[in-house]
């Protein structure tokens, strides 16, 4: 009998422990993802804010008038990054990396760059990595992110603007989203 008592007491505390742990665990309705869409402008300048580090291969390949970089030119760049495609406008970042002119038609490129924010209620890096075309859109995968970019997951597109002249014009379209996160814990 008494050990027929001590099995319900067992149970009973069981039971007790798992409802109270299910008391805290809180709910579990799914949170909204967090998103963040917004453009910005690259201004590079050749031997101001970007320099050929190796001067590429010349007739590497397939020559072409629209670019300036031969196959296996390799460009390093720190160019600062506006509210508009005015370069007088005010500068809410910076992009710097690295990118080496990979097609023989000079091209294409393997692009490797970390982006530094200073918008209003962000502020952070976010990494990209991949190909770009030098006279068409490109698309980047995030790959990384610091502060409040810290974990965020998306893309970001460059466009060409203005490729005339000795500042070229690119349109950064950023497409952020942050994982769902766990509620904070009261």
């Amino acid at each position: 009998m008494a050990f027929a008592l001590h099995n319900y007491a067992v149970a009973i505390i069981l039971v007790l422990a798992i409802v109270q742990f299910e008391g805290t665990c809180g709910s579990h309705r799914p949170r909204p993802h967090k998103s963040l869409h917004f453009t910005l402008f690259q201004h590079e300048t050749i031997n101001k804010t970007g320099y050929m580090i190796v001067n590429g291969v010349e007739g590497g390949g397939e020559e072409n008038s629209e670019s300036p970089t031969p196959f296996g030119t390799l460009l390093v760049f720190q160019d600062p990054l506006t509210a508009t495609a005015n370069r007088s406008s005010k500068q809410v970042g910076t992009a710097e990396g690295t990118s080496i002119t990979s097609g023989l038609d000079g091209l294409s490129s393997i692009s490797v760059a970390k982006l530094t924010l200073r918008l209003k209620g962000h502020k952070g890096s976010v990494s990209i990595v991949g190909g770009t075309n030098n006279i068409e859109r490109s698309d980047y995968p995030v790959v990384g992110g610091t502060r409040d970019f810290l974990f965020v997951q998306g893309y970001v597109t460059s466009s060409p603007v203005d490729v005339k002249g000795p500042t070229v014009v690119y349109q950064i379209q950023f497409h952020l989203y942050w994982p769902p996160y766990p509620p904070p814990s009261s």
